[in-house]
């Protein structure tokens, strides 16, 4: 059992069947979509909705992550799809991919198995693109990039984008404003996984909110080339802090744990990632909050209401709670707090 919820083993994949309203848990459906009675060709919400519009039947929503469900931002994914779930009455399936798999296998599962929406993290984004393009009927969501990553931009797919560079700003600006309490030179710094746009918009965000609050703040910055060891993230925070940095924001998942870690030894502050990490100790100045349970709870729910945007891009912004800060810490002065506030109010309104 996975937080309630029944965990089979498929292949290589651990498949997560959840269901509303049962105490069970649902089997693959076993209906291939181009024959779930939708249009026959593809015409956006026109082609890959039909089904949707079935009264004997939920939304059925399957989902492919890489790695266990558990970890990381697969976990924040998993708590959108239980919400949808428990609030709209879905069904769903995760497929848990293994590391060396692109995502290919498990979205042309899903929707063979009759899955009315296929989500999944396009990385690279050319095996959603071919897998969309193979399902026509089929309704598409790709998390975390734009739809102008998509080699053909499929008319069945709604590309979903964080606008994290929103709230990095904020952190950026948080970090230097407590930077220039302490006394000597001033340095904030990063720990980012691979240099590619969904980590590189978290940093440009953050080193130009630092910039605002100090333009004279001197800026570090490093790759680690992973996501999931803590040891590489561990060793970069290592020289940054000896550099003199005075707060660390890790971009890096898993690995960036470590990077956190040793700030808290070294008794400087450190800045999470993705979800709220204020519980790993008081030294957490804020987290940046990149929140891919509410896209997907949303995009699941306009598929139900028939407003499902194919083929183009929905930002996920401070204003609609797509993104934003975590806690903050209790010693950040309160003035500052007002200050990002204003910040934030500024951002919202464009």
């Amino acid at each position: 059992m996975c937080g309630g919820i029944r965990v089979l083993r498929r292949r290589r994949w651990l498949l997560a069947v959840v269901a509303a309203g049962v105490a069970g848990f649902v089997m693959a459906l076993g209906t291939d979509p181009t024959a779930a009675g939708g249009a026959s060709a593809v015409g956006g919400i026109r082609g890959c909705a039909a089904a949707t519009r079935l009264p004997d039947r939920p939304l059925r929503v399957g989902v492919a992550v890489n790695g266990p469900v558990t970890a990381g931002v697969n976990a924040i994914v998993y708590r959108g799809l239980q919400r949808a779930v428990r609030e709209l009455g879905v069904q769903g399936r995760v497929l848990e991919q293994g590391p060396k798999e692109n995502g290919a296998a498990s979205y042309a599962y899903l929707a063979r198995q009759g899955y009315d929406v296929v989500v999944g993290f396009p990385l690279p984004p050319s095996a959603l693109d071919a897998t969309a393009r193979r399902f026509p009927n089929t309704c598409f969501l790709g998390l975390d990039a734009p739809i102008e990553a998509f080699p053909h931009k499929p008319r069945n797919l709604e590309a979903v984008l964080f606008r994290v560079e929103q709230p990095s700003y904020l952190a950026g600006y948080l970090a230097a404003s407590v930077e220039r309490l302490r006394p000597g030179k001033h340095v904030v710094s990063t720990v980012g996984g691979v240099s590619f746009p969904p980590v590189n918009t978290f940093i440009a965000g953050f080193q130009a909110g630092a910039r605002k609050a100090d333009p004279n703040v001197t800026l570090l910055n490093g790759y680690t080339q992973d996501f999931s060891n803590p040891a590489p993230c561990r060793r970069l925070a290592l020289q940054q802090i000896a550099r003199g940095s005075g707060v660390v924001f890790q971009v890096a998942g898993l690995c960036g744990l470590g990077a956190l870690q040793v700030a808290k030894e070294k008794g400087v502050w450190g800045i999470g990632v993705d979800e709220d990490q204020s519980v790993l100790g008081s030294f957490v100045l804020t987290s940046v909050l990149k929140n891919f349970d509410v896209g997907l709870f949303q995009a699941i729910r306009s598929l139900q209401r028939g407003t499902f945007r194919t083929g183009t891009t929905v930002e996920m912004t401070l204003a609609g709670g797509g993104v934003g800060l975590g806690k903050i810490s209790p010693r950040v002065p309160r003035a500052l707090i007002g200050t990002l506030d204003r910040l934030r109010q500024q951002i919202v309104a464009g």
